[in-house]
């Protein structure tokens, strides 16, 4: 026989959460009068009705005793424990008659006497009330009140029930509590899934929900089984594009390298002409393009290959050399300084590739001098290389020169040769390292290349 369970979603537990905490709070305030109530209108103790019955009893073997004033003894008593205990005889018009100034206390219990229809006891702050005993003497119906002065511990209840305020600040507090344990509750998955979120948005695409959040039962679990798979889904067809591209790359070298041969091949037979040097130089061109390509590629590829911890300037080493010579090959001044003691995690060679791109850039476009600069802030590493040349005239430009195959409409680029993967393949570096780059002009003219790295 199959068991059926209530649906486990978030509406039933936002119902549930609520309409419990709200009937909790409306019950506990809601029964503190009833509770009251009836501790207001406890029975007598039995050794306190034998006490009335007997004082009844001597009224009426002594009815003088309702009307003299001399003797009073008998309505001062001492119980057995040795408590003193006072009595208040009323008529049947509620008149107490044995003393002129009853105090507001037995005036009150004789109210709540009344409302009870039956004898009752009542614990006021310092004695205790209980009564009425209703007899006659010589035809006219008395009651017989007592009064023990004898501290009773009051139930718990009470203090709520004369505190108000704190009831209903103890109440909210309560509310609280249960409502921020079910916000938790809801927004620690949730928390959760934002932070998977961002760390694929920002290119960790294997990054998935984890199981505690994938495992509830409710839509919240179903979001993040849907996730995983979407971003799965994603992971898959953009490492499949990357291999696509890689996969073409490769499969254009293999007739690239036999263009090339046949060139080679015609110009050792003598045969030169202006359409073969051009075929030659296109060759070159697409050899140059495929190879950034590929570059391009392995890059995204591995985003996430484990990172070593070494010095920038001995990963940069090399890159820097070949720079300061191409700047001096064309009369150009390259300036550096970096820190050799400036270290944090890094993959090397993506990291020294993108570098270079940079550079190379920057040292095309400069007209006399660049610099790359390393400044270690507590949380980063910056690194910004300048150049002094035409810069980005259109300031739109600054952010999509990053894109692939992206090629600005200005003086930077207009005399290039250049396909647009060099930028493109650093800022796939910079984003392996989780880092930001940003491009801006300087004034009054020039470009400064960002990067900014976490430590």
């Amino acid at each position: 026989m199959k068991v059926s369970h209530l649906p486990n979603n978030i509406f039933i537990k936002l119902l549930l959460s609520f309409w419990l905490c709200s009937s909790l709070i409306i019950a506990t305030v809601g029964l503190l009068p009833l509770l009251q109530q009836n501790h207001d209108r406890a029975p007598i103790p039995p050794h306190l009705v034998n006490l009335l019955d007997r004082i009844a009893k001597r009224i009426q073997a002594n009815p003088e005793l309702i009307t003299t004033q001399r003797d009073r003894r008998w309505h001062r008593f001492r119980e057995m424990n040795n408590k003193p205990v006072r009595f208040y005889l009323a008529n049947a018009q509620g008149q107490i008659l044995n003393t002129e100034h009853p105090s507001r206390a037995i005036r009150r219990f004789m109210l709540m006497a009344d409302d009870a229809t039956r004898p009752i006891s009542h614990q006021f702050k310092s004695e205790l009330l209980f009564g009425p005993h209703t007899f006659e003497v010589n035809g006219e119906q008395y009651s017989l009140y007592g009064r023990l002065a004898e501290m009773h511990p009051r139930p718990w209840f009470f203090f709520f029930a004369e505190n108000i305020i704190l009831t209903l600040a103890l109440a909210i507090l309560l509310s609280g509590l249960l409502c921020a344990l079910l916000a938790w509750h809801l927004g620690k998955p949730l928390q959760a899934l934002k932070h998977s979120a961002e760390a694929v948005a920002s290119g960790d695409l294997g990054h998935r929900a984890d199981s505690s959040t994938t495992k509830r039962k409710d839509e919240i679990g179903q979001l993040a089984q849907s996730f995983n798979a979407m971003a799965g889904a994603i992971e898959s067809m953009v490492n499949s594009q990357q291999r696509l591209i890689s996969d073409i790359s490769h499969e254009l070298r293999t007739p690239l390298t036999r263009l090339q041969l046949a060139l080679a091949l015609a110009r050792k037979k003598g045969q030169t002409s202006t359409e073969l040097e051009r075929i030659s130089y296109e060759a070159e061109q697409l050899e140059a393009m495929i190879a950034e390509l590929l570059e391009l590629s392995r890059v995204k590829l591995n985003l996430h290959e484990n990172k070593h911890h070494l010095s920038l300037s001995e990963t940069l080493g090399q890159v820097l050399d070949d720079a300061e010579f191409e700047a001096a090959q064309q009369d150009k001044q390259l300036n550096i300084d970096i820190d050799e003691q400036l270290c944090f995690a890094m993959t090397p060679r993506p990291l020294a590739r993108a570098i270079e791109n940079l550079l190379r850039n920057a040292i095309r476009y400069a007209n006399q001098n660049v610099s790359i600069h390393a400044i270690q802030h507590p949380e980063q590493i910056e690194l910004t290389i300048a150049d002094d040349g035409p810069g980005i005239e259109d300031e739109r430009d600054l952010q999509a020169i990053f894109e692939p195959f992206y090629r600005p409409q200005s003086a930077r680029e207009r005399e290039s040769g250049g396909w647009g993967l060099g930028l493109a393949i650093a800022k796939a570096a910079i984003d392996a390292h989780k880092g930001k780059i940003t491009a801006s002009n300087l004034s009054p003219h020039g470009l400064k290349i960002t990067i900014r790295l976490p430590k």
